[in-house]
This record gives structure tokens, C-alpha cells and sequence, in this order.
């Protein structure tokens, strides 16, 4: 018997400990484990897969990677040879981090994560908002409501099943809070609220969704929505808040330009008759020094600002900012044409013609040695060297291999034959450009004064058609604008949101107060420096208030300007133009094919007039730089180059601190030649072109 009670007693204890130790297992210290994978040689595609064991599900996961969700187990897009990090918490508040790095296998892995770092940096400088870290305001972006929708999935074919809902419509839910099962392809994943408030069931229990009938993307669907009692801070995918800032680069561009408006008493106004004049050839003189005429100058600038930005980067500020946008748009581009007057009257002013007839001009020689007419040669030598370096690179990155790189995209969408060809498809493309260039700014003229007029009047006609074939609604499209501008609901950030989007791609469309239309306008044959101030004040009306003013109606008018944010901005452009015919967006890949080339051919001016001030001005320099250019035209097209691109990209942005920062001391001696021209112009002392003379008597 005694031997019976302990066997049973020792059994007791067994058991119990066996109990306590499973326990301990479920209910103790999270243990977590990564499965990582470089799937291919492409770069900014790295994933990774958390495994979790312990601790009381569910689980929630904080990866550093802002676009994934806190209920995701997978993290997607990742950039290899990077660090990440993830954080996984259970329902008990246990927590456990782990740190990671994709391996990068490929040289273009490699080197893009080397870069990235460099693009981090200067983005730091361009991006930081001063106003923020003053306290003068407020960055988060508030929202009313949340929408509730499945987590992110490379699949979009399944088909996700709302099995249970956890709470009934309508009942207050609280930050955490589970909502409803959802079934993707038999497995069960758990909806939570991020925020309190009051739910609202948009799809019914026991519906199934398939996404491609509803959505482009899993991210789109929503299953429901709460309610917020009070306005709450956005937050990113991953749970961080989501917040507007105001550029500094921005603010640079912008103030730079209102300065300028204010300071030549609203040049931009009253000085636009004079500039179409003297782009129709009214005051062209053939004998005056120089290689190329007002309006070939102008042409040049055009076809560089007049690019990719215009169609792809409208897109993206009118999904993000709203019809609001546009307003900005408009006014920054307003502003911006007497930032232009400034610096290219100032390029021609202080440019240097060689024996040969050959032009050096642009900021390197107005911030070198206008600045050392006012004691400041050791000031203005460093501005110009500055600008030159970043001249270069910008030639290379945001001027070719970014524009070579789009442009294929685009063309490849319309011609199948052409995907996975990107090498012959840029070797083709350098062909075209190397023609052009090697002939010089002359040459570059000629076809920049044809397929400027001729691009820009066919991309106007494809708006024109899809804005006339929904008429109807012209009066609803201004209305959106005008309320977007200042209303406080229009972007999820309210108001500062809607007008920064607005500046900010005004700001980056046009180039005004970059510098690059001042190298364009200093071979411009002219005895007055000033004249060119003119001519350019057209160029930020065309490419900003025209240009990228149509392609926002065309997206407002086609209602592709909401609930898109799945789409890139060309292809939402496209989807715009398709929607109304279906064989436009081949004419938007015709326009946009062209916008690239024209691009590249005037930024290997701007870029080898930077190279020749930096290494001299031998023609075997140039011509070197020219087959370089060439070659970064085959590199962009056929490579994926994330990070080198967008520090290129930025080193267009970053021009504008040596430029502007010049322009500020010349201010004076701008508005002096200015009013000595307007006198001369009042006085009749201007030279007028004969065949004008003739059809004005």
C-alpha cells in the first residue's frame, strides 16, 4: 500500500513538473529566428521571415523597414548589405529584438549598399526641416480614421476570406484590440486596431475577396474601418509616426525665389511680353556674339526641366497631396520664372568666348568672378569649384542614367520585345544621344528647338483630349484645387502637407535657382546679358505651370489622383490617359521617350561645360566626357542602380546652395543691368530684327 501512495505520489510530481516546464515554454522568453533570402541579383529585394517560439500569441512585429506591417511575419524590399532590425512583443508585453543584414552577393548589391549611406547623408542636409526642430510647428500627420485591411502579400491571386469577426459593427475598440480572423489560403491571420475608436464592418462576415478583382495590391483592400473620436497621429505600416516635413532644400528654392520676384519688383510679370519676343526672334542680331539663338537657348533649357518629373513626379504629389497640389504647383512655378531671369542673365554676363568661337559660361564663372568683383575671390572660387563637382555628378546621375533607366522602363511596357534587353536598348539610345552631343551646343540646338515644340505640343494635345472628353466635370476639377489648397482636411497632413508636396515638386520640376539654364543661355547670341534674363522667364511657365499643370488635370479629371497609392507615377499617368483611350498610353511612351532624350542631351552640355571648368578646356577633355556620357547612357539603361541614382538625383537638388547663395550677393548688380535694359528697351536703342521692322509698317 505504502509503495502504491508513493508511486502514485512520484507520479504526481512528475507530471506537475512536466506541466510547469511546458509552461515555462509557452509563457516564457520569446525566442525568435530569421530566415533570410537574396532572391536574385537585383538590388532592394531582399526578404526576411521571422519564426517565433514562447510567449502568448499573438504576436506583433516592429520591423525598421517602415512599409511593413506590425502583423506581418515577412519583411520584403529589404536593401542588401544594409542593417535591419525587427522587434517581436506578445500579448503578455514580453519583447525580443533581433538585428540583421541581407548579404549582398552582387557587385550592383555591393555597391549600392556602399552608396546608400552617402544617400542617407545628404539626404539628412537637403531633407532636414529647420521649422521642426525649432518647435515653430507641428510635423505629425493627423488622421480621423483608420482602415482596416490585410496584411502585405507578394500574391495578390488569393483569396482572403473575412471568417470572424471579433467585434460587432459599431462598437468602440480599443489600440491592440483584435478585430476579426482573417483566412488567406487556409491560413488564419488576426486583424487588429492600431488606434481607439469606433468600428465600422465594410466586408461582411463569410465574404470572400479576391484582390485582382478589387485592387492592384493586398494593401488596397479594405475589410473596415475605425472611427476616431479625435484626430491621431498617421503612423507608417510599421507602427512609427508618420510626419510632414518642410525640406530645407525647399524652403532654399522657394524663398530664393520669392526674394527674387520681390527684389526685381515682379520681373516675371511684367517682363513676359518682352521674353516672347525675344523667343520669336524680335531682337535676334546675327552679328552679335554668341552661337545660338534666344530661342534655341530657351529650347535647350526646356528640353532638360521638361522631363520624366513632369509626368511621373506630378503623379506621385497629386496622389499624395491631393488636387491641393496643383495650386502650389502653379505658384511656385510663378515665382520660380524671376529666379530664372536672375541667374541666366548673370550666365551670359560673365561667360568667356575662346579663339575657336566656343562659349564657357554658367555659374562656375558668375560665382568666381562675380563674387571676386566684390573682394570675395576665395568665397567665389569655392562656390564655383563646389558646383562644378556636383554639376558633374548630376550629368551623370539625375541628368542620363536615371532618365535612360525610366525611359526603357517605360518603352519596354509598350514594345514586350525590348524586356530583358536594357543593354541593347541603351547601347541604341547612347547612339542617338552621341550623335547629337558630339556635333556640341550647336548641334544639341538644332534638335532641341525641333523636339521640344514638337513633344511638348504632343503631350498637350494627348491632356487636352482625355480633360476634353470629361468636360463636365471642369468645374468640379478647379473647385478641388482652389478647397484642396487651404483646406486642412485636403492631405492626411492637412495643410502644410498639401502646399510642401505642391512646392517641393514645382521646386524640383523646373530647376529654377539649380543653375543648369544658365549654362544653356551662355552661348545665346547677344550684346545685352540681360536679354537672356528675359527669354528665360517663359521657361517655368512652359515646364511648371503648363506642363506639370496638365498632367495633375488630367489625373483629377480621370479620378486617378485618389486611393492609388499602389501604382508608380508613370504608370498612374498612363492608367489616366488609358482610361479615357486605349491606345494612349503609347503616345504617353512616344512623349516620355522623347522628354528622356531631350533631357540627356541638354544635361551633357551642362555636365561637360562643369568638367571643362574643372579639368580645362581642351577639346580632347570634352570629348572624352562625351564618351563617358555615352556610356552612363548603356550603364543606366541596363542596371539597376537604387542608390546611385537617387544621390545623383539629389546632387541636381544640392546645386542650388552655391548658385543661390552667389546669386544673393549679385542681387544688386542684377537689378541695375536689368532697369539700364528696360531703358534702353523704352528708348528704342534695342536692335530689332529686320523682317519684324517690315511686318510692323
Amino acid at each position: 500500500m505504502i509503495r502504491a501512495l508513493c508511486f502514485l505520489f512520484l507520479s504526481f510530481i512528475i507530471v506537475l513538473s512536466s506541466f510547469s516546464q511546458s509552461q515555462t515554454d509557452a509563457n516564457g522568453e520569446l525566442d525568435i529566428s530569421l530566415e533570410l533570402n537574396n532572391p536574385s541579383s537585383e538590388i532592394n529585394n531582399g526578404t526576411a521571415q521571422i519564426h517565433v517560439k514562447g510567449g502568448t500569441p499573438p504576436y506583433q512585429y516592429k520591423w525598421s523597414n517602415k512599409s511593413t506591417s506590425l502583423i506581418s511575419k515577412r519583411s520584403k524590399g529589404l536593401i542588401e548589405g544594409m542593417n535591419h532590425s525587427v522587434t517581436v512583443s506578445d500579448s503578455k508585453g514580453n519583447t525580443a529584438s533581433k538585428s540583421f543584414k541581407i548579404p549582398a552577393e552582387s557587385i550592383t548589391e555591393i555597391f549600392n549598399s556602399k552608396v546608400q549611406p552617402a544617400v542617407d547623408f545628404l539626404g539628412a542636409i537637403l531633407f532636414w526641416d529647420p521649422f521642426a526642430t525649432l518647435g515653430v510647428y507641428d510635423p505629425t500627420v493627423y488622421i480621423s480614421h483608420e482602415n482596416i485591411s490585410p496584411p502585405d502579400t507578394d500574391i495578390v491571386q488569393n483569396n482572403y476570406l473575412v471568417k470572424k469577426w471579433l467585434v460587432e459593427d459599431g462598437d468602440a475598440v480599443k489600440k491592440k484590440q483584435q478585430l476579426a480572423i482573417l483566412e488567406i489560403d487556409g491560413e488564419e491571420t488576426i486583424l487588429q486596431a492600431n488606434y481607439n475608436g469606433t468600428l465600422h464592418q465594410i466586408i461582411k462576415e463569410g465574404t470572400i475577396i479576391t484582390p485582382t478583382s478589387l485592387a492592384s495590391s493586398a494593401e488596397e483592400l479594405t475589410v473596415g474601418r475605425v472611427d476616431f473620436k479625435k484626430e491621431q497621429h498617421l503612423l507608417h505600416p510599421n507602427g512609427d509616426v508618420v510626419t510632414n516635413t518642410i525640406p530645407f532644400i525647399v524652403i532654399w528654392l522657394i524663398f530664393g525665389s520669392i526674394f527674387f520676384t520681390l527684389r526685381l519688383k515682379f520681373i516675371n510679370i511684367r517682363g513676359f511680353k518682352h521674353s516672347i519676343d525675344l523667343a520669336r526672334g524680335k531682337f535676334d542680331d546675327p552679328n552679335a556674339p554668341g552661337s545660338i539663338t534666344h530661342f534655341q537657348a530657351m529650347a535647350t533649357a526646356v528640353s532638360a526641366t521638361v522631363g520624366l518629373g513632369n509626368i511621373a513626379g506630378v503623379a506621385v504629389a497629386i496622389s499624395l497631396g491631393g488636387a491641393g497640389a496643383t495650386f502650389w504647383m502653379f505658384m511656385a512655378g510663378f515665382f520660380g520664372m524671376s529666379m530664372k531671369f536672375a541667374e541666366c542673365a548673370m550666365g551670359v554676363k560673365y561667360r568667356v568666348i575662346d579663339s575657336d568661337g566656343r562659349v564657357f559660361g554658367g555659374p562656375m564663372n558668375y560665382l568666381r568672378y562675380g563674387l571676386e568683383k566684390r573682394n570675395l575671390k576665395g568665397l567665389g572660387k569655392f562656390l564655383a569649384a563646389f558646383f562644378a563637382i556636383l554639376g558633374v555628378g548630376a550629368s551623370f546621375g539625375g541628368g542620363n542614367m536615371l532618365q535612360s533607366n525610366q525611359a526603357f522602363k517605360i518603352v519596354s511596357e509598350q514594345i514586350p520585345i525590348l524586356q530583358g534587353q536594357g543593354f541593347w536598348f541603351g547601347v541604341g539610345f547612347a547612339i542617338l544621344v552621341g550623335i547629337v552631343i558630339i556635333g556640341g551646343i550647336k548641334s544639341i540646338a538644332k534638335v532641341t528647338e525641333k523636339v521640344v515644340p514638337f513633344m511638348a505640343l504632343l503631350y498637350i494635345v494627348g491632356c487636352l483630349v482625355v480633360i476634353g472628353s470629361n468636360i463636365e466635370g471642369l468645374g468640379g476639377a478647379f473647385l478641388a484645387i482652389i478647397d484642396g489648397a487651404f483646406s486642412a482636411d485636403a492631405l492626411k497632413g492637412g495643410f502644410i502637407g498639401v502646399l510642401i508636396v505642391g512646392l517641393q515638386r514645382a521646386a524640383f520640376s523646373s530647376e529654377a535657382g539649380v543653375g543648369s539654364a544658365a549654362i544653356a543661355h551662355s552661348p545665346a547670341k547677344t550684346n545685352h546679358p540681360i536679354a537672356d534674363g528675359f527669354t528665360s522667364i517663359v521657361e517655368p511657365f512652359i515646364d511648371t505651370m503648363v506642363v506639370c499643370t496638365m498632367t495633375a488635370l488630367v489625373l483629377i479629371f480621370t479620378g486617378k489622383h485618389e486611393g492609388n497609392s499602389g501604382m508608380g507615377g508613370v504608370e498612374l499617368t498612363a492608367e489616366a490617359f488609358g482610361s479615357v483611350v486605349s491606345w494612349f498610353p503609347v503616345v504617353l511612351a512616344i512623349a516620355v521617350f522623347l522628354f528622356a532624350f531631350s533631357t540627356m542631351v541638354s544635361w551633357s552640355y551642362y555636365g561637360m561645360r562643369s568638367w571643362t571648368y574643372l579639368f580645362g578646356r581642351s577639346k580632347k577633355g570634352e570629348l572624352l566626357y562625351k564618351f563617358m556620357y555615352c556610356g552612363f547612357v548603356v550603364l543606366g539603361a541596363s542596371v539597376s542602380l537604387g542608390a546611385v541614382l537617387s544621390f545623383a538625383d539629389m546632387m541636381i537638388l544640392a546645386m542650388s546652395f552655391p548658385n543661390i547663395a552667389g546669386l544673393y550677393i549679385l542681387a544688386p548688380e542684377i537689378y541695375a543691368d536689368m532697369n539700364n535694359y528696360l531703358d534702353k528697351l523704352k528708348k528704342g536703342k534695342l536692335y530689332l530684327n529686320p523682317k519684324f521692322v517690315k511686318s510692323s509698317s
